[in-house]
């Protein structure tokens, strides 16, 4: 077996899995409320459902190509002007879009393709994190190296702590914004800085952008990374590679769709990878995948179910936990008293809710776990039952004198 296989971290869920079943079981004439995970629960749009079924006769008689269609490429880098502001013919389908299963899957293959198998190699993330980067690296053969995301610095990583030598060693950073769970978005000024270390150390970012169309001012949409290259006259894109999915934005989180989109010649190389890799996506999933990434009205209204969300949640947990509506993403990230995972054991046992604790997310550092005493609880469930929710919570911190509200 390969031996990097046991470095891997069970996986947040399973450790969550394991928490509920050893705390003591909940009524069970009480309905239970999942806000663990990330998982959208509106309607997906009809259109996207009718031209998946229509896709099927045609689409399943031929093996999909590695490159995927060239209209999926064409619909992607045509977003990606929309959304993004960059001029038409920004973005190259034939050499600078690559169609995939989804971010997850390749966010991982990511690692394996880019990273040099060599001592001392370091893969950059958040910390927090989508645990992937960090089993990506680990099996690619190389070291994680965790970049704290704390208030203090405004739930970003804090590029700045990183000595220039430890730079030297980083082949891969992977950022996320909007992140997960924080919700937090890099500027402009702070994707330009991770630009600018990557020119200065010679390494690859991936930007995982895959909750850029969930955010909560219609006026202030996040930022992209190609945007910003696009304003520097990066139009090569040069050591960049962007992850969107349609998961999130199209509420089709088991057609498992999305793209990767920047560098030609990263993306030269990993489709090669992929080739081999045996990973191209289904042609019907292609096919529905145009019609999804050519409309943004669907986006807009999905947008308007989170903040009305937000707005009824919010306001019923702020009075006893300190918790921030965030600018994007569909999670909150409040902070609680004591060990965040004996208080979700107790939200399970007490509640019927299920939600993920902090530390979960997150490793220890030199300064601690920046997730401990955090708890990550995913609004992707309809509006009454994240109502019913917060209204369970409060509940329990009122019961138990539970208050962490600033």
């Amino acid at each position: 077996m390969n031996p990097d296989i046991s470095r891997l971290h069970p996986y947040p869920f399973e450790r969550l899995g394991a928490l509920k079943a050893a705390a003591p079981a909940p009524d069970p004439t009480l309905a239970h409320v999942s806000m663990s995970i990330g998982e959208p629960q509106h309607a997906p749009p009809a259109f996207l459902i009718e031209a998946l079924i229509a896709a099927q006769p045609s689409g399943l008689g031929q093996y999909p190509l590695s490159r995927g269609l060239e209209a999926l490429r064409k619909a992607a880098a045509d977003w990606l002007a929309r959304r993004f502001g960059l001029a038409d013919g920004a973005v190259d389908p034939a050499t600078q879009v690559l169609p995939v299963n989804g971010t997850r899957e390749a966010l991982f293959a990511f690692a394996q393709a880019v990273v040099e198998r060599k001592p001392g190699a370091l893969v950059a993330m958040p910390n927090p994190f989508y645990q992937i980067y960090e089993g990506a690296a680990l099996l690619a053969g190389a070291q994680p190296l965790y970049l704290d995301c704390r208030a203090d610095n405004a739930h970003l990583p804090d590029l700045a702590a990183v000595s220039a030598d430890t730079w030297q060693r980083v082949q891969l950073l992977y950022l996320c914004s909007p992140g997960n769970p924080t919700g937090a978005v890099m500027d402009t000024d702070y994707l330009a800085h991770a630009l600018a270390l990557a020119d200065e150390h010679d390494f690859v970012i991936a930007a995982d952008e895959c909750y850029a169309e969930i955010y909560l001012d219609e006026a202030a949409p996040p930022p992209g990374l190609l945007q910003v290259c696009a304003a520097q006259g990066r139009h090569d894109f040069r050591r960049v590679v962007v992850f969107h999915s349609l998961s999130k934005r199209s509420n089709v989180p088991g057609l498992r769709s999305g793209f990767v989109a920047g560098d030609a010649a990263i993306l030269r190389e990993f489709a090669l990878y992929r080739t081999y890799h045996g990973c191209a996506v289904p042609n019907a999933t292609q096919l529905a995948s145009i019609a999804a990434w050519q409309d943004d009205d669907h986006v807009a209204a999905n947008r308007a179910l989170y903040r009305a969300k937000f707005d009824a949640v919010v306001p019923m947990l702020a009075p006893w936990l300190d918790v921030e509506r965030p600018s994007a993403a569909f999670y909150l990230w409040p902070r609680v008293s004591g060990d965040d995972a004996a208080v979700a054991a107790s939200l399970w046992s007490e509640c019927h809710l299920t939600v993920l604790p902090g530390s979960f997310l997150a490793r220890d550092t030199g300064n601690g776990n920046p997730g401990a005493g955090r708890l990550r609880l995913s609004l992707v469930a309809p509006l009454e039952d994240c109502v019913t929710a917060a209204e369970r919570i409060a509940d329990w911190c009122r019961r138990h004198a539970h208050r962490t509200a600033r």
